[in-house]
């Protein structure tokens, strides 16, 4: 019998190279020699990965490769395959489907998945212990079941007379097994005299059914039985021996959408998620959330922030979710705390890169956004759910770690990608093709498929249900990024040299969007009701700028703001003089500043300043003794326990915060200031967590198949061979040349003439050949060794010949030279 080491020894080296980029996972690390990748080619590991790459078809061709055999060590033959798969009938459409089915098994064959010669084909061993024991869900035959059944289908007369008399509720119970999988439970037998037979039970008494032992915790007992292979191939004659057949791909179709409207609808949607995201981080950064101890942010953190920000939750959830994996977000210690342990006395707010994210293009922002989502390893969908100890998957816990959700954002996103422009397809078509494509892959993720296409739909790469351009330019930037990386080599880190974008106008993902996107403005309309309107999305500075001088009223792609005599107060306290803030509209306003905007900006200003507060507990000073005399004299101030000092100064027991407070909340407009007199200006304190970088700039699939240049490739089927060979090599000399030259297998010494001669002429014999030899001789301590050479020469009583396994050229004597034998 043939091995799979020896086959793959057979192989020449172009189709080890093949074996090797379809397989890449057998070279990590490179095995040690033939033997050895052998072994690691059967594995369940590396067996299961060829499998969870194949489309339903091909699988289906596998399982009749099980089937036609008559044991598990047994051969098949392509033609007994194809036999079972289409029968003997003929026609265009069979001819089709059996090039089909050929080309499935040459796939097969390329993967090792099946070995041998096209009329002597083996499975390799590993397949059976992946795939089910039930091939193309049909049982074992019935003599490996029982005798009395395996006479029963061996009639066929019998069987079909038993099977037309089976009643309606058995025969449901028959074509349901017989669709697969062919084993189901056994009910409990009723008391004598009650109930009738049960139909599962009348078909055990006709040995249609054959009860399987199962053995548990107790003694074995009857609680399962099992579908005979036989009579599920007789159940299943009209839709065949393995179950209905595709060998193409279901077609997926949806409506045409207009390209132009895909591509408005997700610039607008992504203008949102950029939008919402700054909403949410400004809210962490105004008042960040605690981080749990098991990790990940409370519900109510999540509600209230949601709240806050005008989304729902499944929405927020995403949103934050995607910018922790784009390094926006993190985690930062508590003021004063006394530990740092992960989740303890811990909060979640800002990182130190949001800063620069936020004075980015819109399209930059998102695209750092977008490729952090392509990128991580989270399933934002779980969040919410229960783990398998019924605990809340909370948003940013360990638990929605999926190590294969890049995988199939791949997946899904590439079936839109393969579809015309602006075609939108049902979730249900898009869900079915993954099904074909890899069934074993996709199986139990169809939830995660789903949640795929409304997470790119809320991030704007689809719109009206379509890819848009510049989504399948993200794509194609994401894949290219990718085969760069696995085929250079040059950067073990993993880490992208264009992970922010290439100089220069960014990557065409961005130039793309940014053609889409109103283009920023640096001015805004002020109306007479001292709202100020911005038609457009603003510049960095004008949005910093409003941040301080007006209260926001409305967002979207023209936002809404207001000037109150409260903003103007925090611009005052900020360092904004009376005339910056008129310079500042009359700059920035398209629109004639209104009166009212005056007078108000110049009555704050005028009174601005004119109470000043330092720490006592806190004092009041001012250079008008008239209005010190009203505030300490007003009533609405007498919690505060003012009491006069000198002419110019008061003093109270309270904090200077609270001093202030009580001050504006009366209507009086006071500035802190230091111990030396000068103005403290109040802006707010941002604190950020460390930074992080995004997932983007790496490489975090860990089903992402690297790809290997053809040059490296026969480079890693060289140093292979040359492994096997040096392990061949390493394995003992034959007896006649361990035992030459020793009388009685016993001590060292020179051989006999006839022997020496004999020798000779094996070495010369070698050296005409080039093959390798076995030589025996005496080392210059006198003992016995042996050595497996190859001879370059013979002359000047010295034999040169190389060893393949040091790959180092060694000199004998010829005469100590004791045998030589031809290796075989």
């Amino acid at each position: 019998m043939t091995t799979l080491a020896d086959h793959l020894r057979a192989l020449p080296d172009e189709a080890l190279a093949a074996l090797f980029r379809l397989r890449p996972d057998l070279v990590v690390p490179v095995p040690t020699d033939l033997s050895a990748l052998a072994v690691r080619a059967q594995s369940r590991v590396s067996v299961a990965r060829a499998l969870d790459g194949l489309d339903e078809f091909t699988l289906r061709i596998l399982d009749a490769a099980r089937l036609t055999r008559a044991g598990d060590d047994a051969e098949t033959s392509v033609e007994a395959i194809v036999t079972l798969v289409l029968g003997d009938t003929t026609g265009n459409r069979r001819r089709a489907e059996r090039a089909a089915a050929r080309t499935a098994i040459d796939r097969l064959r390329a993967l090792f998945l099946l070995y041998g010669p096209e009329d002597a084909l083996r499975v390799t061993a590993g397949v059976d212990e992946v795939c089910s024991p039930y091939p193309a869900g049909l049982g074992r035959p019935a003599a490996e079941l029982d005798p009395e059944t395996a006479a029963l289908v061996a009639d066929p007369a019998r069987l079909r007379r038993t099977l037309l008399a089976a009643p309606p509720p058995a025969r449901a119970i028959l074509d349901r097994l017989a669709a697969g999988p062919p084993v189901g439970t056994l009910p409990a037998a009723p008391a004598p005299g009650t109930e009738p037979v049960s139909p599962a039970s009348w078909l055990v008494e006709q040995k249609l059914l054959v009860p399987v032992p199962e053995t548990g915790g107790g003694p074995a007992r009857p609680a399962a039985v099992e579908l005979p292979r036989e009579i599920g191939l007789l159940l299943r004659r009209d839709a065949g021996p393995l179950g209905p057949l595709r060998a193409q791909p279901p077609t997926v179709t949806g409506p045409e959408r207009e390209p132009k409207a895909v591509d408005s609808a997700g610039a607008g949607q992504a203008m949102e998620a950029v939008r919402h995201t700054e909403a949410l981080l400004e809210q962490l950064a105004g008042e960040p959330a605690p981080l749990l101890r098991s990790g990940g942010l409370g519900v109510r953190d999540l509600r209230r922030l949601a709240k806050a920000s005008g989304l729902d939750e499944p929405t927020a959830a995403l949103l934050l979710e995607v910018a922790y994996a784009a390094g926006l977000l993190g985690e930062a210690d508590l003021p004063g705390a006394a530990t740092t342990r992960t989740g303890a006395d811990q909060q979640v707010l800002p990182a130190a890169g949001y800063e620069g994210w936020r004075d980015g293009s819109l399209a930059h922002r998102w695209e750092h956004l977008a490729r952090a989502w392509l990128t991580m390893t989270r399933q934002v969908g779980l969040v919410g759910q229960r783990d398998d100890r019924d605990r809340v998957i909370t948003l940013l816990s360990p638990e929605a770690e999926r190590a294969g959700a890049p995988a199939v954002r791949r997946a899904v996103l590439g079936v839109l990608d393969d579809l015309n422009p602006g075609t939108a397809p049902a979730p249900d078509d898009v869900v079915g093709l993954l099904a074909w494509r890899a069934p074993r892959r996709s199986l139990g993720r169809e939830a995660g498929q789903r949640e795929v296409l409304t997470e790119a739909a809320l991030l704007g790469v689809t719109g009206l249900g379509a890819l848009t351009s510049y989504g399948k330019l993200l794509l194609a930037q994401w894949a290219a990024g990718d085969t760069r990386l696995t085929e250079a080599g040059d950067d073990p880190l993993g880490v992208r040299p264009d992970a922010d974008g290439a100089a220069g106008g960014g990557s065409p993902a961005v130039r793309a969007l940014d053609a889409l996107l109103p283009a920023p403005v640096d001015h805004f309309l002020v109306q007479a009701d001292l709202t100020v309107v911005v038609p457009g999305p603003p510049e960095p500075g004008l949005a910093a700028e409003l941040a301080v001088v007006a209260e926001p009223e409305s967002a979207g792609g023209a936002s809404v703001h207001r000037v109150t005599a409260a903003s103007v107060r925090r611009a005052l306290d900020a360092g904004y003089a009376g005339e910056d803030l008129q310079a500042l509209f009359r700059r920035r306003s398209r629109t004639p500043v209104p009166q009212g905007l005056t007078y108000l900006i110049d009555d704050i200003a005028r009174r601005h300043g004119g109470l000043r507060v330092g720490s006592a507990g806190a004092y009041l000073r001012s250079d008008d003794e008239a209005l010190l005399t009203e505030v300490l004299a007003d009533r609405r101030l007498a919690v505060m326990g003012l009491r006069r000092l000198a002419p110019t100064v008061l003093t109270t027991p309270h904090l200077v915060g609270r001093l202030l407070t009580a001050l504006r909340e009366a209507g009086y407009a006071p500035v802190s200031e230091d111990a030396s007199g000068a103005t403290v200006l109040t802006r707010v304190k941002v604190r950020r967590a460390p930074a992080r970088g995004s997932v983007a700039n790496r490489v975090t699939d860990p089903l992402a198949t690297p790809r290997l240049t053809t040059p490296r490739l026969l480079g890693i089927v060289e140093q292979v061979r040359r492994g096997d060979a040096a392990a061949r090599a390493a394995r003992r000399a034959p007896t006649t040349v361990r035992g030459a030259g020793r009388p009685g297998g016993t001590g060292p010494a020179l051989p006999s003439a006839h022997a020496h001669s004999q020798a000779l002429a094996v070495l010369q014999q070698a050296v005409r050949d080039k093959a390798l030899v076995w030589v025996g001789y005496v080392d210059a301590h006198g003992a016995t060794a042996s050595r497996l050479v190859r001879p370059v020469s013979i002359g000047a009583g010295y034999l040169r010949a190389e060893d393949e396994r040091t790959e180092m050229l060694h000199t004998f004597a010829l005469h100590r030279i004791t045998a030589a034998v031809l290796d075989e």
